[in-house]
């Protein structure tokens, strides 16, 4: 799925807290956790937009999630079109993190330590 580079009126009106620069952009990922039951579940997902700090990830299928599931996630950074725009993330390839947001669109979340 595409997004619109376009932000909402609700991202409009949020105060602006980020640290890092944030890169709207589509990049496939990989999400690892643990699911109540024990067992380990990975989840294909992808990036709407990604900082050194953090990443939003579109998934529906992640709404289950709470705030503070940790979660072990492996991007994909295509060569080509997003590449040149990702100069300070494109080493980036996985890390830990927690999840410290939701929306009916995905989930945020706050990597361990800044890539």
């Amino acid at each position: 799925m595409l997004w619109s580079a376009i932000p909402t009126i609700k991202e409009l009106s949020m105060k602006e807290r980020r640290i890092y620069k944030r890169h709207i952009a589509i990049l496939p990922a990989k999400i690892e956790t643990m699911l109540t039951s024990g067992e380990e579940k990975v989840f294909d997902v992808e990036t709407r937009n990604i900082s050194l700090g953090g990443a939003f990830i579109y998934s529906e299928d992640l709404s289950f999630f709470q705030k503070g599931k940790r979660v072990i996630i492996d991007f994909t950074i295509p060569r080509g079109r997003y590449f040149k725009y990702l100069e300070d993330v494109k080493n980036l390839l996985d890390g830990e993190g927690s999840m410290v947001r939701s929306t009916s669109e995905g989930i945020a979340i706050h990597f361990d330590r800044e890539f």
